[in-house]
């Protein structure tokens, strides 16, 4: 099958097309046709060997984290899907492989994907989708009429955040570019800076709770907008010392990260608020909620460019400019 290979830590050239042996489903996997896979920032940092001090991959390996497809197969005592399931996936973070024909994927990580969406729309779906939910309903808390800031709200996580904190009841800010204000609005976001000519910082105050997708100075700009004892969570920030622990990653890794994120930890405490950051985590059963509410029409699949699989070069340099509105997708 063809496969797009990370043989080491690097650019673009990095990720390499080839033939290699179709995988085969172990205990309790699915064996996936790939029709489309999901481009995200986190792809191109590990390829970057930026998250190398939290885990290490095994390399080479097929790349790529959120595929959408049929089931081609099963394996010894799976029993969720069957063959011919349209599925989608955010596969194992340490094996990845969706930048391929097929892929093998553990069974609780997929789910049938929306009946609404085709491939390209749910294939954008997963890791943005997971994301936005699990920081919004396990690590922010969301409640209703709570007063939620998110910022990069144009981009494929800030679409999808948006319509679940308005789902769960929020009112939602967020930033965005005269370009983009049109689509938050249209998800649901009630107040929108224009971070070309304002500071959210010096527009909104007593926020419940901050979303922050895009790091940086908005990371700390964030506190500052929040009520006493809010949180802010972040997933473009430095990973800190909680998140080596949930990797294992070992007590070096730990100490390095604590050092790094003083200043932040420290100007959260300054302001009276907390902060963490988050990777989400690969669930099959928020999939099942995520394409329940796409089916219902609670949640719209954004999408901004597909291109074809021998253009994933392009797709990610594409991507890397940070002005995609919606997911990019490439598809087989």
């Amino acid at each position: 099958m063809r496969a797009y290979l990370l043989t080491r830590y690097g650019n673009a050239d990095a990720m390499e097309l080839r033939e290699v042996p179709e995988p085969s489903p172990g205990a309790g996997e699915v064996l996936i046709r790939v029709h489309a896979a999901g481009l995200n920032p986190i792809d191109y940092k590990v390829r970057a060997g930026q998250l190398r001090l939290l885990s290490r991959l095994d390399l080479p390996m097929v790349a790529g984290s959120e595929l959408a497809g049929v089931v081609e197969g099963l394996g010894t005592g799976s029993t969720r899907f069957a063959v011919g399931d349209r599925v989608y996936a955010r596969v194992d973070k340490m094996k990845l492989g969706a930048f391929a024909q097929y892929a093998v994927v553990d069974e609780n990580l997929v789910a049938k994907m929306p009946e609404s969406l085709d491939f390209a729309e749910a294939a954008g779906l997963p890791l943005a989708g997971l994301t936005a939910l699990q920081g919004l309903r396990d690590e922010l808390a969301v409640s209703p009429g709570d007063r939620v800031f998110i910022s990069g709200g144009a981009g494929g996580v800030g679409t999808l955040a948006i319509q679940l904190a308005a789902w769960m009841g929020a009112k939602v800010a967020t930033t965005a570019s005269p370009r983009g204000e049109k689509l938050v609005r249209s998800l649901g976001a009630e107040t929108v800076i224009d971070y070309r000519t304002q500071k959210f910082k010096d527009v909104l105050s007593d926020y419940d709770a901050a979303f922050d997708l895009t790091g940086g100075p908005d990371l700390a700009d964030s506190f500052t907008i929040l009520k006493p004892g809010a949180k802010t969570v972040s997933v473009a920030g430095i990973p800190t010392p909680v998140t080596a622990k949930e990797y294992n990653a070992g007590p070096l890794a730990t100490t390095l990260l604590r050092i790094a994120n003083a200043k932040t930890l420290w100007q959260a405490r300054r302001k009276g608020v907390s902060y963490r950051h988050m990777f989400m985590r690969p669930s099959g059963e928020d999939l099942e909620l995520l394409a329940s509410l796409v089916d219902s029409g609670k949640l719209k699949a954004v999408m901004d460019r597909t291109f074809p699989f021998d253009q994933i070069a392009d797709a990610f340099a594409y991507l890397e400019q940070g002005r995609a509105k919606g997911k990019v997708v490439v598809q087989l």
